[in-house]
């Protein structure tokens, strides 16, 4: 599977991943409080629309529906006991829908935090969380997932614990963390800390970058970081498609399918390979930014200055990188 994912990294220089997962099943009529990965079992028919409509948008890549399919995150719903089965499932609908796509179309497996706080802070030991990620990857591998895909990781403990299970059972993976606190991620990584760790693994991603976080602004502050970090491997981008607001009991996000299409070119030009987005972002996002991205070519690296101009302002004076305390100021009014 990295071969393939390198033949099309070669072939047009970027990859198209998805957009929201909770977002669109949200407008399917999930309900706040409920697993979105009990859909898997019984709502298959709206899972493969959230896949098809990735892939109808144009996105080479599809995140499964098992973000929170860990044991620990189901256990809050009584179903622990079924990780692995609803993880295999998410993979099997999302095979499906990839094998009839008509072209090479990559199903990544996701695999989001546990919930728990890890040794010395919290009560999770490296072993339990080392067991748990290894049940969940072995459910995705097992329906048919062509990569694992770690995502919105905040304590580089955990990101540490879900390599070492990927490893145990030899499957390709990428991962991303969410910075989302002043450039940092809450458990206080910053851009070039997350290289520095990446490159002292040793079951490394063939990917890694950024997910979710504060806005597009911020995330692509942070793909400029890791790039000037000298990075030895792909990078991720995967912003939220604007700010949310909560309007008539639900969230929405103001991020136009202009905007997200001219974030998908800046987070090339910032350095990413792997582009797409996250909370909020909807098909015809996708659809934009892939649009953009084939009718432009790679330009060049954007100043702080562009990025805040064209996205927005910054959450925070500063991404974390230069050792001041974090200092937060509001934000610019963004472009619609």
């Amino acid at each position: 599977m990295s071969e393939k994912l390198q033949k099309l990294l070669d072939t047009q220089g970027w990859i198209l991943t998805d957009g929201a997962t909770g977002t669109n099943l949200f407008n399917m009529g999930l309900e706040a409080g409920e697993a979105p990965e009990m859909w898997n079992d019984w709502h298959p028919d709206r899972i493969t629309k959230l896949y098809q409509g990735a892939v109808d948008a144009g996105s080479d890549m599809f995140l499964t529906n098992s973000f929170g399919g860990n044991a620990a995150r189901l256990k809050l719903h009584n179903a622990q006991s079924r990780a692995r089965e609803l993880s295999r499932i998410a993979a099997e609908i999302g095979r499906d829908v990839a094998d009839k796509a008509g072209r090479d179309v990559i199903v990544a497996g996701s695999m989001g935090p546990t919930g728990d706080i890890m040794l010395p802070v919290g009560t999770l030991s490296h072993a339990d969380a080392v067991e748990i990620f290894e049940e969940q990857a072995t459910g995705l591998m097992e329906g048919g997932a062509d990569v694992l895909w770690v995502e919105t990781i905040s304590a580089p403990e955990e990101y540490a614990a879900a390599a070492e299970a990927i490893g145990n059972i030899g499957a390709p993976w990428c991962g991303t963390m969410s910075f989302d606190t002043a450039g940092r991620t809450m458990m206080g990584v910053t851009s070039n800390g997350m290289v520095d760790m990446i490159k002292g693994m040793d079951n490394k991603p063939f990917a890694f970058g950024a997910n979710c976080g504060v806005g597009a602004s911020d995330l692509l502050r942070t793909i400029l970081g890791m790039a000037a970090a000298d990075p030895d491997r792909p990078l991720i981008a995967k912003g939220n498609a604007g700010i949310p607001k909560y309007v008539d009991g639900h969230i929405h996000y103001n991020g136009t399918p202009d905007l997200m299409a001219d974030y998908a070119v800046l987070a090339r030009d910032c350095g990413a390979s792997f582009i797409g987005g996250c909370c909020g972002t909807m098909p015809e996002h996708l659809a934009a930014m892939r649009k953009s991205l084939e009718s432009t070519s790679k330009g060049d690296t954007p100043t702080l200055e562009v990025i805040a101009e064209r996205m927005g302002g910054f959450s925070s004076e500063d991404d974390g990188t230069s050792g001041k305390p974090a200092e937060t100021r509001t934000r610019r009014r963004r472009r619609d």
